[in-house]
């Protein structure tokens, strides 16, 4: 993706491409008809009721900015290699949406797919009506329809959007959004996001394909993985794709490519800058099915933000990215030509993007830098910044979100049980809550809360996605200060859609 000076950003009082309008806000910011058919769940707050409306003016909705997209079939170019998928535009991801904290998104939707979607806001804690889960937030946009979100950005960060019905999200209908801090304490000369995916649609197949291949089950337990050397595909399969640091299986579908900015590995992103540029960076996991372990070559790293809010300064050589989670870091450029590159972890195979700064040539595609097996930030290394602390507290409400199922059965659910729009667990505005994830099962899962951000209850840093490792228990909190109906499930496209997802719902 393209790179933008802070400077200029900061200018042209954030302006961006694609007939973005700025307004003064009008109303509660309520756009048009986004009612649902389907009845609310008797004894819990209504997504489309009057504690969501008078939460979302709590925010002191601000300016409002204009963005439109449109959802349709696409051939992409992924650098030599030509896809049909779905997308919002012309390449992928799409193009960034920026607004500044406190102003709204007003986002016009035309969906031109052959089926109905949505589109989920990935980590803002905004009004419940707007966060794009069907049947419970919303109706789906049935194809040739239009829809307006329109909600304001509380919280400045990196933040990413993408559907929320079936397995389209593993197809190219994703973007970044940027919320910029006008208050912005960092110090830095350019910006660079780079989103990192798995890719398979219009190559190998559809992600439909894939779902209903695993749905089918492996028929072995997990037996296999750890006997191979190497990966191994069988179908859209993948047999024996092993992690330590993911604490064994990493994932369970065949990608043909692996993907930075949309580009493979041999016809990559690019960033040009001068030598001694301090580069913000970006960095969003919008895969499907694969965690990434990425590193820029010959550099040191220095975390700032995990999941859009600041953490105390932190090196590194290298990050490992779930799906759904993001990190900012800021890097000093040196003189040449460096690798970006992000490891598909337990998968053998590279993403890649370039920094150029000078002459030379670039390392191969495949090259490893040594970055990526020196040192692996873990959430243990991080510590929230002091102006997005929570307050100490014990819990007063205590959530277990047990994660059950295999891939013999294909039977992923939460407590035992499949996703049910009509079983919730129930909570109370004002509570402290604590989230026990318990992973029973023998994969990673990276669990993400919608409308909210949680502390990782032993640092208190703030996120909303995290990885669950197997066999282990991750305990996080977060304040009941944004009413409505959210959702909870792991970000693993294909587990999500066969049954890892639940709700948490506020009390009437």
């Amino acid at each position: 993706m393209r790179t933008s000076s802070r400077r200029a950003i900061l200018r042209t009082g954030l302006a961006v491409s694609g007939g973005l309008v700025l307004a003064s806000c009008t109303g509660d910011g309520t756009p048009g008809d986004h009612t649902m058919d389907e009845s609310t769940v008797e004894g819990f707050v209504d997504p489309q009721g009057s504690r969501v409306t008078d939460a979302e003016a709590a925010r002191n909705p601000g300016a409002v900015r204009e963005f439109s997209l449109t959802a349709a079939p696409r051939d992409i170019d992924l650098g030599g290699v030509i896809a049909r998928t779905w997308s919002y535009g012309d390449t992928i991801p799409g193009a960034a949406l920026r607004v500044a904290r406190g102003e709204q998104v007003k986002a016009v939707i035309t969906n031109n797919l052959p089926n109905p979607t949505t589109i989920h806001w990935h980590g803002l804690a905004l009004r419940c009506d707007m966060d794009g889960t069907p049947g419970v937030s919303q109706k789906p946009i049935e194809s040739g329809a239009d829809f307006t979100y329109q909600f304001t950005a509380p919280h400045a960060g990196t933040y990413w959007f993408h559907p929320h019905v079936g397995t389209q999200q593993d197809r190219g209908l994703y973007a970044p959004l940027i919320v910029d801090d006008p208050d912005e304490p960092l110090e830095y000369d350019e910006e660079w996001t780079v989103v990192l995916d798995d890719w398979m649609d219009g190559v190998t197949g559809t992600p439909d394909d894939v779902l209903k291949e695993l749905s089918g089950g492996m028929g072995h337990g997990d037996m296999g993985h750890g006997d191979m050397d190497e990966p191994m595909a069988m179908g859209h399969m993948l047999m024996g794709a092993t992690s330590d640091l993911l604490g064994g299986d990493a994932g369970d579908v065949a990608y043909p490519h692996f993907l930075v900015n949309g580009r493979v590995p041999a016809d990559p992103d690019v960033l040009n800058a001068e030598p001694g540029t301090r580069v913000r960076i970006r960095i969003i996991n919008a895969a499907g099915d694969t965690a990434f372990r990425v590193a820029l070559a010959g550099h040191t790293m220095t975390v700032v933000h995990t999941d859009g809010f600041p953490i105390e300064p932190v090196e590194t050589d290298a990050l490992l990215l779930g799906m759904g989670e993001r990190y900012d870091v800021i890097v000093e450029l040196d003189d040449g030509v460096f690798g970006f590159v992000a490891l598909a972890e337990g998968k053998n195979a590279l993403g890649r993007a370039l920094v150029r700064t000078g002459s030379g040539e670039p390392a191969k595609p495949d090259a490893r830098p040594d970055e990526l097996d020196r040192r692996v930030l873990a959430y243990s290394d991080l510590v929230p910044d002091p102006s997005v602390a929570f307050t100490p507290g014990e819990p007063d409400r205590v959530v277990d979100v047990e994660l059950t199922g295999g891939m013999a059965e294909y039977d992923w659910g939460i407590n035992g049980r499949r996703y049910d729009p009509n079983v919730l667990s129930g909570i109370e505005e004002g509570e402290r809550v604590r989230l026990r994830f318990i992973n029973n099962t023998t994969m990673w899962h990276p669990m993400h809360l919608h409308g909210h951000t949680f502390a990782l209850a032993d640092s208190g840093v703030r996120k909303d996605t995290a990885i669950v490792l197997p066999g282990s228990t991750l305990e996080v909190d977060f304040d009941a200060d944004n009413p409505g109906r959210w959702m909870v499930h792991c970000h693993n496209v294909y587990h999500s859609e066969s049954g890892m997802m639940t709700l948490i719902g506020y009390r009437d």
